[in-house]
């Protein structure tokens, strides 16, 4: 079935715009197909026109490749004459770079009596809306206006042309902040969303994505492969391979590689979540090292403490969550499991293996006692 057309769908909204009465003003109407289509260009626009006194007005643009776009014919003052769409457009028609953006505000008045003698005598046998401008002519000038920007109004039809909309656009991001003292190096892997902030001296490495409202600190180092979405990342710490959610990290911290720190932590100056470490909802002191393979959850922990190899906040009792305390200046064994709700003082050693179900209080050692069993000459059942 054929569709009936812009044209077509400007008269249905005009139908609905008018149940209440006559419209009057400027009409803006904008094509849904250019993602990056801002504010600021359409200000721009409206601005023109209603200086101009035009009845309509077109926003164009400049392409080198305008393949696919409808073009923009003026007489030899400029003026716009009409729109030429690519099928219906002859050899010399095409070679006209300046094209239509799909963007034009019209006089309230003027487009209600342009669109209603729209007719569908085309190649595509649609209603143009451009076919309206021709129309408008009659009751005012026509003008049209440049967007200085290109990239703003690039129509995408499929995932192709969408992402090569979004690499450009991402490249004009990384551009930027390598303009403002930042270094990327290479642009073409690093993927940085508009809301995020970054300090001079900083350093992203390849392969990472940096999402939401993230922060980077002066001087800190992200990456390579690193994920970090509603992140801070205070001046002079390091994120490597890792993925950091909700998370404010403290100057001169040490993150990764392969750490998952999700929503919720508060990471002080110093501190280290090395390889394999989860943490969710924990607060860590200042100089506390969590160095490898430990899950930290619902926790907080002191200063300067040190967490062993293979320790787990057992958090959750399949109902609620529950919390752990650990003081400062404590050192914990490796292989550690601590059944919350529970709270260790400042000073404490525990032991390798330990289970700790039960405060524990400042300036001690805890550990606990695993009976250790040899069954000498044991052979598996399969081989008696």
């Amino acid at each position: 079935m054929t569709s009936p057309g812009t044209g077509r769908a400007v008269q249905c909204a005009m139908t609905q715009l008018t149940e209440r009465g006559e419209l009057s003003g400027p009409v803006l109407i904008a094509a849904s197909d250019m993602p990056l289509l801002d504010a600021g260009t359409l200000h721009d626009l409206l601005e023109f026109h209603e200086a101009s006194g035009n009845g309509a007005t077109v926003l164009t643009t400049i392409l080198d490749d305008p393949t696919g776009y409808g073009r923009i014919i003026r007489d030899r003052e400029g003026n716009v004459l009409r729109i030429v769409e690519q099928k219906d457009a002859n050899r010399s028609e095409l070679a006209v770079q300046e094209v239509n953006t799909s963007v034009y505000v019209f006089d309230a008045a003027v487009l209600a009596r342009s669109i209603a003698g729209l007719k569908s005598n085309n190649a595509q046998g649609e209603f143009y809306l451009t076919d309206a401008l021709e129309m408008a002519k009659a009751d005012g000038n026509v003008g049209a206006f440049a967007a200085p920007d290109p990239l703003t109004v690039e129509g995408v039809n499929d995932r192709v042309q969408l992402s090569e909309l979004s690499k450009a656009y991402n490249r004009r991001i990384c551009e930027r902040w390598m303009r403002d003292g930042v270094t990327i190096l290479d642009p073409a892997t690093t993927w940085i969303e508009d809301d995020v902030q970054i300090a001079r001296d900083a350093t992203i490495l390849p392969g990472s994505f940096l999402q939401g409202r993230t922060v980077i600190g002066e001087g800190a180092v992200v990456g390579p492969y690193t994920t970090l979405i509603d992140a801070v990342v205070d001046a002079g710490a390091t994120v490597e391979r890792s993925r950091v959610q909700g998370t404010h990290i403290g100057a001169d911290a040490t993150i990764g590689p392969w750490t998952y720190l999700r929503p919720g932590n508060e990471l002080g100056t110093g501190t280290k979540a090395g390889a394999f470490v989860e943490m969710k909802n924990a607060h860590i002191g200042d100089g506390t090292k969590v160095p490898h393979l430990s899950y930290v959850g619902d926790a907080d922990l002191g200063e300067h403490t040190n967490i062993g190899g293979g320790t787990i906040t057992a958090n959750y009792d399949g109902v609620h969550k529950h919390h752990t305390h650990i003081g400062s200046n404590v050192h914990i064994g490796a292989g550690n499991l601590f059944v919350a709700p529970v709270e260790v003082g400042d000073n404490v050693t525990s032991g390798a293996g330990s289970v700790i179900r039960h405060a524990v209080p400042d300036d001690a050692m805890v550990y606990s006692e695993n009976t250790q069993h040899v069954v000498e000459g044991w052979k598996p059942a399969w081989e008696r």
